[in-house]
């Protein structure tokens, strides 16, 4: 089915809410929003700068995909996430390991994105790797989802895992992923994600494949 992809862009002033986080910002910042503030990002900087602070525009952040921001973590000591919600802000400090502040224009208010949320996630994807290592029985997960749609990279998993003699693998195809049918399988030991990461992240126990890659390099 074709899909058409139009951006609603929010008129909303945001300048209130990236005025009340200056106290939070360090001197040197990437500015990331989703594609509803898109249109305002030069408007942020500008504002920014005037206040003596060095701002580079690291783009809008999609979905779990916060490439745009990592392209910038080496330049900056922080990012200002311009929007609502934890969602983005967290996957920009997965990305990054950098401080992320978060300045939300339809409450106006502003606050440092804590810790102990990405570092939640990170603890339950180590212990997801170490349930990986010790599985005999992994069951791996296919979106059928545009963008998400990962079979070829399945199969690669597949035949790389079972070069383990211990290990056998099971794909598992679906267009809606649902962590509860996942409980009509007590065989498969260990659950391997190819979806998006932060369905992994999420759910406690399954094991996104960046992870593995990361824990394999």
């Amino acid at each position: 089915m074709k899909t058409l992809f139009l951006e609603a862009k929010s008129n909303v002033d945001v300048i209130p809410a990236v005025e009340k986080a200056i106290k939070f910002l360090p001197k040197k910042i990437g500015i990331a929003t989703t594609a509803q503030h898109k249109h305002k990002l030069k408007e942020i900087k500008d504002f920014l700068n005037k206040h003596n602070l060095k701002a580079e525009i690291a783009g809008q952040v999609l979905g779990c995909n916060a490439e745009n921001a990592k392209k910038l973590k080496n330049k900056v000591d922080a990012f200002l996430y311009v929007g609502s919600g934890k969602f983005h802000p967290i996957q920009i400090q997965l990305e990054t390991g950098k401080e992320v502040i978060i300045a939300n224009p339809f409450t106006n208010e502003a606050k440092k994105l804590e810790k102990q949320e990405t570092e939640r996630i990170k603890q339950q994807q180590q212990g997801a790797y170490i349930r990986f290592l010790s599985s005999k029985t992994i069951g791996i997960l296919v979106s059928t989802k545009p963008g998400q749609k990962k079979l070829k990279k399945a199969f690669e998993l597949k035949k790389q895992i079972e070069k383990n003699k211990d290990k056998k693998c099971y794909i598992f195809i679906a267009d809606t992923i649902d962590y509860n049918e996942l409980q009509n399988f007590p065989f498969i030991e260990c659950w391997l994600s190819t979806a998006c990461p932060r369905f992994a992240d999420e759910k406690k126990g399954i094991l996104n494949i960046k992870t593995l890659e990361e824990a394999s390099r």
